[in-house]
């Protein structure tokens, strides 16, 4: 039989089996009321379950009066400290903040001076991948998504730790700051790998500069000339800080926190979360956004206009229009209602890039579009639920801005995000005991195993 005969008899076979896989996997919606089931880890009125307790970050988007949701304009803390303070306070020294905060999270007290400068040495001099690293673990097995070798890049860091499954404290501290000193080589030499391989680009390889910053060291690796402004490696500092933590609540922190507490070891359990962050529904919502939006800059004639602007958005949401999800992606969040905190900071900033970037006329688009989302959400859905522009709905567009290729926008999240996960496991460590397990109910009826004949 020739090959495209086999491939027709598989590709038929697995069409079959599909549809006995979707048959006896489906559970009805009325299954889940009926056992008054958490879909998703949440309650009822969309808030989430309380299944466990943390001293690293809290997310504040309303308050609860009786039985009703009251929303706020939304706050951050880090270890009880609220992020705007944080920022404002690095940003009027006119220095980087990501250390700062990644000493914040993982010990739980701002550094002083000399604890700063020793911890920001120490990251310094783990930047570098090990020896041989590189060539066996990244370049030999190039990937087309970036995340997914990070994930394996991590997994890999298992084979040169020394002493890889010692989960006391301080050697799960050793481990996690190589990680968070090491993720911007990482990634950058994916990225790198990727274009050579698979887009035939040139390969540009640089090393890891000791004295820069977290940020500076991401533009120096990917940018083939090296060069970058101090304005856009603030910038890219000041969302590395915005992304670095968000409570223990989130999916690829729950990850981190459930995997923990089987008593894994740190690559395992970074690596589970890398895998959680990569899903379009949470790291990769910034990449749904810019492609929202270059459907919006395609279809929308005149980007001054409100009216037709409005015009297209309802289209959105009918889903007659860009992916027919009726989704407008960058708006609303779990938690946050009448703003995001991230957002606000991350747009304020990003103003004084578009004055540089010349971007100014794209970056009023997005105003536009995040000023007359939530009314004609509101006007469409018929719904009083207060939505606001989250995260996502601005990053994407500091880092087109900031020419950073879409394939390092999750990436660059993650490496944002290490120092959160890390302090989520050690937190873990101490503090769990108990491996996670939840509940589930079988809601299938016993039968009877049949022999082969008589099926």
């Amino acid at each position: 039989m020739s090959f495209i005969g086999d491939f027709e008899i598989m590709k038929d076979f697995l069409k079959e089996l599909r549809l006995l896989t979707e048959a006896n996997n489906f559970i009805p919606i009325e299954l889940h009321k009926e056992y008054n089931t958490k879909r998703g880890l949440r309650n009822s009125d969309g808030t989430g379950v309380l299944v466990g307790l943390t001293r690293i970050g809290d997310v504040q988007g309303y308050t609860i009066d009786g039985d009703k949701k009251i929303p706020i304009e939304g706050r951050l803390f880090y270890r009880g400290i609220n992020v705007e303070d944080i920022v404002n306070g690095f940003q009027a020294d006119d220095r980087f903040g990501f250390e700062e905060t990644s000493y914040l999270l993982l010990f739980g007290k701002l550094p002083d001076t000399e604890n700063l400068n020793k911890f920001q040495d120490l990251l310094g001099a783990h930047r570098d991948l090990p020896d041989g690293f590189a060539e066996d673990m990244i370049f030999k097995a190039p990937s087309i998504d970036i995340m997914n070798k990070l994930a394996r890049s991590v997994l890999a860091s298992y084979s040169y730790d020394e002493d890889p499954d010692n989960i006391s404290v301080e050697n799960v501290l050793r481990q996690s700051i190589e990680l968070i000193a090491r993720f911007p080589a990482m990634i950058a030499c994916a990225y790198q790998a990727k274009c050579h391989y698979h887009n035939g680009e040139s390969l540009h390889i640089h090393y890891p500069q000791k004295d820069m910053s977290t940020a500076e060291n991401m533009l120096h690796l990917i940018r083939p000339d090296n060069k970058f402004t101090r304005l856009e490696a603030e910038i890219l500092d000041l969302s590395l800080v915005l992304h670095a933590e968000h409570g223990g609540g989130n999916n690829s922190s729950f990850t981190t926190h459930v995997v923990t507490s089987s008593g894994t070891d740190t690559y395992s359990a970074i690596a589970a979360a890398i895998g959680s962050l990569k899903g379009p529904k949470h790291g990769g919502a910034n990449a749904k956004v810019m492609d929202m939006m270059e459907d919006i800059k395609a279809n929308v004639h005149n980007w001054d206009s409100e009216k037709e602007i409005a015009s297209y958005l309802r289209k959105i949401l009918r889903k007659e229009a860009f992916d027919g999800s009726g989704l407008i992606y960058g708006m609303g969040h779990a938690v946050y209602t009448l703003s995001d905190p991230r957002a606000v900071l991350l747009k304020e900033k990003a103003t004084e890039l578009a004055q540089f970037s010349g971007m100014k006329k794209e970056f009023e688009l997005y105003k536009k579009v995040e000023k007359l989302s939530p009314e004609i959400f509101y006007e469409e859905k018929k719904d009083v639920k207060t939505i606001s522009a989250n995260v996502d709905f601005y990053s994407g567009m500091v880092y087109k801005m900031l020419n950073i290729p879409e394939d390092l926008y999750t990436p660059i999240f993650a490496m944002a995000r290490m120092p959160g996960w890390a302090a989520h496991r050690i937190e873990e460590l101490i503090s769990g005991g108990r491996i996670i397990r939840p509940a589930y109910k079988s809601v299938l009826p016993n039968e009877n195993y049949v022999p082969l004949n008589e099926r």
